[in-house]
Formats: structure tokens, sequence, C-alpha cells
């Protein structure tokens, strides 16, 4: 009962500074989309809340490839304009906004004899593809297999004619979600999780806010609005219905499936394997491991319900096949495995080859929509839906001037800090906080220091420590398990999270202190510079 007192406690928190006057957006859907919207609104001056039903990019955008990429089979589709904006976008993450979150990665693509590509229209593709990206990490080509076996030591090199290389980079999407939910939250939104909507407000016929409930209190109660935005991703045409009950689909989903294996030695390369049809699959080293994927299905049903199954698992590892030696595809390598859905405009033809397009769209009572898109392009697709948003505000500014995500700095830097500050701390854990948090793994440094058995590993095998439970707790919007063990760290990615360790986190979680003012991002502000002042004495 102590735990669960304590947790309402800070459900009230939440729901405290959700009534408080009126809104000028609320954004429904805590995804990358949503989140981007309500970074660009809040630092345009605006008032802005965030509710999702579950957690901070606990669907589609903690289920991606992990991927900052031009998008090389959409040069393939023809699609040259957008394979360019993608690369602007692409190194403006990795030079300036989140160089501590978004990584280099070269990419071989194996051709091999019976492939669906030959070697002329491989190595023009990569001359093509870098050219777009102004060959900033590096001109294309071809390789031999040699030299490609050397990088990749799983490389199946029967039957392989020659490799293409190029250049691309990775993150873990959960983490930098969480980045732009922090910077949405220092430029004042009001981030609430597990908040289900479940009616829309009106007011003389347009809609005024949304009427929510508390997943874990069953609490139910109203935040007003001069706007909404509907962000909601594979769940945007229930939102249009709560609208309008004979609003038509918008849009399609399509089942994206991966699978995480153990890694038998480093990689220095990932792969990109042509399937016939024009499909790739990936083979990628991530966290120190390598993540398998991806499919391309269409999908009907509840979202809630999507998993990676059986035949997902056996066509994913079968596809890899084509390039990765068997011996690194065991079944018994497999760490986790998951799924999420792409959401695509209606149109002709099978999912694999929809465009991954952006639709805004504004409803008859004023709803605004939003749907699709690439994980690449965030910050430009917050700033459309800002947009449409202006039409509804127009007293409201729009503010287009580039910002860093929170914590920014090569991660190498703060890496060097890290040591000098918290010397016993092992090398894999100071550049694994290095890499997630940036300069806030500076914060994490601090709780350590006040509490040495914080900087022990949630498991031997893993690099996270349990400074992080408790930050995700205090900091970064975390109420139960799953929000710590899949999306604040990557003990589950990791296939780590024991029942033991479960069990350790949800005492944790229940110990969290409440935040002593009415405002939660305030009291968090206000607990993070006690911290600072702790370290600076």
């Amino acid at each position: 009962m102590r735990a669960t007192a304590r947790l309402l406690d800070r459900r009230r928190v939440i729901r405290d500074a959700l009534e408080r006057g009126t809104f000028d957006v609320v954004v429904i859907g805590g995804g990358i989309v949503g989140l981007s919207t309500a970074w660009q609104a809040a630092r345009s001056g605006l008032r802005v809340a965030v509710v999702d039903a579950g957690d901070l990019a606990g669907a589609t955008s903690s289920a991606s490839t992990k991927l900052v990429h031009g998008g090389l089979r959409y040069l393939a589709m023809g699609d040259v304009k957008l394979v360019y904006e993608n690369h602007a976008e692409r190194r403006a993450l990795a030079d300036k906004v989140a160089p501590h979150l978004v990584q280099p990665v070269p990419f071989l693509v194996p051709l091999y004899e019976g492939g669906p590509h030959g070697r002329v229209k491989i190595g023009a593709g990569m001359f093509v593809y870098s050219a777009l990206s102004k060959f900033e990490e590096g001109r294309g080509k071809l390789m031999s297999a040699k030299k490609a076996a050397a990088m990749v030591p799983a490389l199946r090199t029967d039957g392989l004619r020659g490799v293409g290389l190029y250049y691309d980079h990775q993150m873990n999407d959960s983490r930098v979600a969480l980045m732009v939910a922090h910077a949405a939250a220092d430029a004042g939104t009001v981030l609430a999780n597990h908040l289900e909507v479940v009616g829309l407000r009106d007011v003389d016929g347009r809609i005024a806010g949304v009427d929510v409930r508390d997943t874990f209190s069953g609490d139910e109660y109203g935040v007003n609005a001069r706007a909404v935005v509907n962000a909601t991703g594979p769940w945007v045409d229930r939102i249009r219905e709560m609208e309008d009950p004979t609003a038509a689909p918008s849009v399609r989903l399509s089942k994206g499936a991966h699978v995480v294996i153990s890694q038998d030695q480093p990689w220095e390369a990932a792969l990109t394997i042509p399937l016939d049809g024009g499909r790739v699959s990936f083979a990628i080293p991530w966290e120190g491991q390598l993540l398998l994927g991806t499919t391309d299905e269409p999908f009907e049903g509840d979202p809630r319900t999507v998993r990676c199954t059986d035949d997902d698992v056996a066509q994913i590892l079968g596809e890899a096949g084509q390039a990765v030696d068997a011996r690194q595809l065991r079944p018994d390598a497999i760490r986790y495995q998951f799924a999420g859905l792409r959401v695509l405009p209606l149109g002709e033809g099978d999912t694999q080859h929809a465009k991954r397009e952006t639709v805004i769209t504004e409803g008859p009572r004023g709803l605004i929509s939003v749907a699709g898109g690439k994980w690449t392009t965030f910050r430009r697709i917050g700033l459309d839906v800002l947009e449409k948003v202006h039409e509804a505000l127009p007293d409201a500014d729009i503010d287009r001037s580039d910002a860093v995500l929170p914590g920014a700095a090569h991660p190498d830097s703060v890496a060097r800090v890290l040591r000098a500050s918290t010397p016993d701390l092992p090398d894999d854990v100071v550049a694994h906080l290095a890499r997630h948090y940036g300069t806030y793994a500076h914060e994490l440094a601090t709780l350590m220091a006040a509490d040495h058995s914080l900087a022990e590993r949630i498991h031997p095998d893993g690099p996270d420590v349990w400074a992080q439970v408790v930050y995700a707790a205090t900091d970064e919007w975390a109420f139960d398990v799953d929000d710590v063990v899949r999306r604040r760290t990557t003990v589950e990615v990791r296939g780590l999270a024991t029942s033991e360790i479960r069990a350790e986190v949800a005492k944790r979680l229940a110990a969290t202190p409440v935040p002593q003012f009415s405002d939660h991002r305030r009291a968090w502000r206000g607990r993070r510079a006690r911290r600072r002042q702790v370290a600076g004495a």
C-alpha cells in the first residue's frame, strides 16, 4: 500500500499541472512526432501539454531499425528529393543537434551470384548516395570481398562477387525521444504519460481540449486547450473518430519486426542485404549486439497486439542468412525481439513500396491530425505540424531557428570528464553513459557520488547502472518497470531483465520521492539544481 500511495501522489502532481488554466496546445501522443511538435511549439512561446496512454516513445518510436539515414532504398525507388532532405537532417543531427546520441556507421552492401543487383548498378548507387550527402563521411564505392570480411567477420563469402560501401548513422531511438522530451520540458511543456484520452472537449462546435483517464489511479478529468494535435501514430484514426464518428480511414499500417542477437565478434560495419522485390534487410551492430530486420507486412487489428512472431523470427534470420554466416544466427543467440507499426497513407500497391510521407489534416471541428513520416526528419515534421497549428493560433510566432538537444556534446568529451570525476567507473559504463545521456551523464555521476551503490551494474553482463533507475524516476517520467528496463536503460534489449532485476526496479520506483512543487517538471529542475550544488561543494 505504501508504494501505491507514493505512486498515486506522483500522479496527482501531474493532474495538478494539467488542470491549471488553459493550454495553447495539447498534443495527444508522446512518440517522436508528438514530442517534436511539443518541443517546437514550446520553444515558440506556446503553453503545451503532451498526454499519452502508454509511455513516452512506448510504441512505434522505440521499435524502429535505430537508423538516422538518407534511405538508400528510397533512392532505388527514385525519390531523390526525399533522400537529399534526409541526408541534410542526418548531418545536422550528428554534427550539431545530437552528437551524443547519433553515431556514424559504415554500411556494406554484399553482392552475390544470382542476387538482384549487379556491381555497376550498386557502384553507381553508392556514388549518387554519397553525392547527395555531399560526401561528408566519404565517397561511396565498391570494395573487395577480402576487405569487407575484415570489417564484418561473420560475412558469408561464398559466391560473393563484390561489396558496396556507403555511410549512414544510428541511434538508440528511445534515448533520442527522451532527450526531445527533455527539450520540450525545459521549454515549459507538461509531459504526462500513462494518461489515456477518452474524449474530446467541445466549445461552440470546436475542439477545446481533451478528457483523460489516468491508467494508474483511474481518475478522469479534463485538460483545456486552444488547439489539439492528434499525433497518435497507429491510433490516429481512432482519435479522428472521436471528433467525427463518420470519418473514413486515412492510413494503413505496416508491421516491422526485428530481432536482437548476441555478437560473437565485433563488427566494424553494418550490412544492407538486398532482397528480391526491392526490399533490403539489415544486420547492424547496436548496443554491443546485432540488430536484424526488418519485415514489411500489412497489419490489421489492435495496434496494442503487435508482436514479433515465430514466423517473423524465421523470416528475419533467413533473410540475414543470405549474407551472414549461419553460426552467428543461432536461435539460442536471440536476446530480444520486437515489432512496431509504420503509419502509411492510404494508396494502391503493397506497403513495401508505399511512400514514407507525412500527412497533416484538420478535421471538421479543428482537430489537427498528423500521420506518417520518418524518424530521421522528426524536427522538420514537428515544424510542419506547428505551421498547421499556427493557422489556428495566428498570434504565435514560430521559432524556426536551430536548437540542439539537451546534453549535446561529443561523447568522447563527456567520457573524458566522467573518467576524471568517477575514476572507479568501468570504461564500458563510462562510454555507455556518455553515448546515451551526453552532458546529462554528469548528473548521474552526482547521484553515484552521493550513493556509491548506485554505481553498481544492474546486471553484471551489461553497462547500465542503478543510478539510471533513480534518474529515470526523478527526471525522465518513468512510472513502471517497463518504462525503465525497455526505454530508459538497455537492460531489456540485452536480454538481462530477470525477474529479480524487475522486482528490484519496482522497489526503487516505489521509493521515489514525491516532487515538492505543484509543477512536476519545476520540481525535477529544483532537484537537479540541488544536485549541482552538492557536486560543486
